[in-house]
């Protein structure tokens, strides 16, 4: 049985792990290209695009701290270089500790193209959590004109704010 009919009797629980399991490796690879002299916690991030592609990336430490690059931000820039602002999920690794949650920025980042990102991280000896975008950033930061059922990149901003205003709060004026 070849892998595309093995593939085409998978449960869509089984195509998931194997999805997984195909970023893990590439993670595990990029791992050890990741800069971190300063923490020695060396991460990689591997983005899946909606049509298959995966887009990895690891941290570039700066000894200026705020300057540091995480994964998941290097592996956004990458699918961004390459056309793909359209992702189905994201894997996180890093062997040098338990399973790694992606830090306040990289959430912000991730949520500026879409809400709905399954999570999962693996760390040092497999250890897993998997997790959800909308979870761990219920109410990202957005421009005041965005909506907020939905993406929105440039003039709008992105997507997550919820406040309304009045015309009396707005002086009259709703332009």
């Amino acid at each position: 049985m070849g892998p595309p009919l093995r593939r085409a009797l998978m449960t869509k629980e089984q195509r998931a792990e194997d999805e997984w399991s195909a970023m893990l490796r590439t993670a595990r690879e990029v791992s050890e290209k990741a800069y971190a002299p300063y923490s020695h916690l060396r991460v990689a991030a591997v983005l899946r695009g909606k049509e298959g592609r995966d887009y990895p990336g690891c941290n570039v430490e700066n000894s200026s701290f705020g300057l540091t690059i995480c994964a998941e931000q290097a592996a956004v820039s990458r699918a961004l270089v390459e056309g793909d602002a359209e992702w189905s999920r994201l894997l996180i690794y890093t062997p040098d500790s338990g399973p790694l949650s992606p830090c306040g920025a990289c959430r912000q980042v991730l949520a500026e193209f879409c809400r709905e990102l399954p999570i999962l991280s693996v760390g040092r000896g497999g250890l897993r959590r998997e997790m959800n975008l909308r979870e761990l950033l219920p109410q990202p930061f957005a421009w005041p004109s965005a909506d907020p059922e939905g993406p929105q990149r440039g003039p709008e901003g992105p997507a997550g704010n919820d406040v309304t205003q009045s015309e009396e709060e707005v002086g009259g004026d709703t332009r």
